[in-house]
């Protein structure tokens, strides 16, 4: 996809032209490894949608959403301490950190656990595979290079018509759907998109030092908000369950989550690594129908099949597949 998932999360430009070229031997067609890879960063971000619903049990939303880039900072920065030299260590841009941390972490995080206390995982998974259209769209008005093709169009209007065919019931006053809670996640795939096109400026920034940067600034920005609303000191102490997915999507599905992604970046390239937007939606509807028990309705499978439509569309690789071959 041109435009991934989370695309503020690193930059392919951070890792310089060898890296660059490598990539694009490989972008057409990935190894066993990186497959491997892939569905596994698919698992841990899937996951993390079912870890919220956990730790929901024990703990308000913004203690989870703090715990979760508190605990992933922590882990990122022992990373960075040991990978990233000296050098490069330096003059990092942490105003754009504090403004990257705020659109791709704290708002988008906040949004989706609470938006999980109104809809079940699964759902707000789907929701948020949403997020290349806004991009799509949050791009073509604040970039000039970026503007919208036909193939975006098509994708974009089949993937707001899932968005209306999962909110519909809702939309139209008929029953009780957790339309807020669907409109909470509509809202973190908005603010990933701008997010996304904010990331651009981070080109000459190693991805590692952006990841850890901006984790580490939205920790700074939930810290006060979570002492004033949750007041985590007079909390009970949460069971093993809660603690245990606490540090599952703060270990596995941010700082873990953040490594791989970066890897196969590195040797997939950005169109390959940008199909975990596929993926996500179907490792986090499997871990909330198996093991929470779930259950998708109708309209909820057709509207995901729409969004993958449009995402299909947008990626450029089915068109290419229906497109007849050129005469030679």
């Amino acid at each position: 996809m041109r435009h991934k998932n989370r695309v503020g999360e690193g930059s392919a430009g951070a890792y310089g032209s060898s890296t660059m070229t490598a990539a694009k031997t490989i972008e057409n067609r990935m190894g066993l490894m990186a497959w491997a890879m892939l569905i596994t960063l698919s698992i841990l971000w899937g996951g993390s949608f079912f870890f919220a619903e956990v730790a929901l049990r024990g703990l308000p939303t913004l203690t989870v959403v703090f715990l979760r880039v508190m605990l992933g900072a922590a882990v990122l920065w022992l990373v960075f301490l040991a990978s990233v030299p000296k050098a490069k260590r330096q003059n990092l841009p942490w105003k754009d950190f504090l403004i990257m941390g705020f659109l791709n972490n704290a708002v988008p995080f906040s949004l989706l656990v609470w938006g999980q206390t109104q809809i079940s995982s699964s759902l707000a998974s789907i929701i948020n595979a949403t997020t290349p259209f806004f991009t799509v769209l949050v791009a073509h008005v604040l970039l000039a290079d970026e503007r919208m093709s036909r193939a975006k169009v098509i994708g974009v209007t089949a993937g707001f018509a899932g968005i209306v065919v999962l909110m519909g019931p809702g939309v139209l006053g008929g029953g009780d759907v957790g339309l807020a809670g669907q409109i909470a996640c509509v809202g973190a795939a908005v603010s990933y998109a701008f997010a996304a096109t904010f990331g651009r400026r981070f080109s000459g920034v190693t991805p590692l030092a952006t990841a850890t940067g901006q984790v580490t600034c939205s920790s700074l920005l939930l810290l006060p908000l979570v002492c004033v609303i949750d007041r985590p000191w007079t909390l009970s102490m949460p069971g093993w369950d809660v603690i245990g997915s606490v540090l599952g999507i703060a270990v596995g599905s941010t700082a873990l989550a953040y490594i791989l992604y970066f890897r196969i970046l590195q040797v997939a390239g950005a169109t390959n690594v940008a199909l975990v937007t596929f993926l996500v939606p179907v490792s986090a509807i499997v871990l909330g129908t198996l093991i929470l028990g779930e259950v998708l309705r109708p309209e909820h499978i057709a509207g995901m099949a729409l969004i993958a439509l449009g995402l299909a569309v947008i990626d450029g690789r089915l068109m290419d597949w229906l497109r007849p071959p050129r005469a030679t």
